[in-house]
C-alpha cells in the first residue's frame, strides 16, 4: 500500500473506473498460467486500488476532503495492523 499512489488513483479516477480495473486485474489472477511474482504485482495493484476506492467512499460518506480521507484511511489500515 503507498499512500501517494492511492491519492493519485482517487484524484485521476471515478470509483466505478477503479472497480472495473480491480474487476479486471482479480479475473486476470484466476487464469491457470499466471506466476506468483505476477500475483504479487496484481496484489499490489488491487492494494492501492481499493485504498482509492475507500477513499472515495470516506469523501462521501464523511463529507472529508482528499487530504482527510487519505489520512484517515491510512490511520484505519494503521490501526487494523497494530491489533
Amino acid at each position: 500500500m503507498k499512500l501517494p499512489i492511492i491519492r493519485h488513483l482517487q484524484k485521476h479516477h471515478s470509483k466505478e473506473m477503479l472497480q472495473n480495473t480491480a474487476d479486471v486485474l482479480e479475473s486476470f489472477t484466476e487464469h491457470r498460467s499466471v506466476k506468483e511474482a505476477e500475483m504479487d504485482v496484481v496484489g499490489e495493484l488491487l492494494t492501492n486500488l481499493y485504498g482509492a476506492m475507500e477513499v472515495h467512499e470516506l469523501m462521501e460518506r464523511e463529507n472529508l476532503t482528499q487530504i482527510e480521507a487519505a489520512n484517515a484511511f491510512a490511520q484505519k489500515v494503521l490501526g487494523a495492523i497494530d491489533r
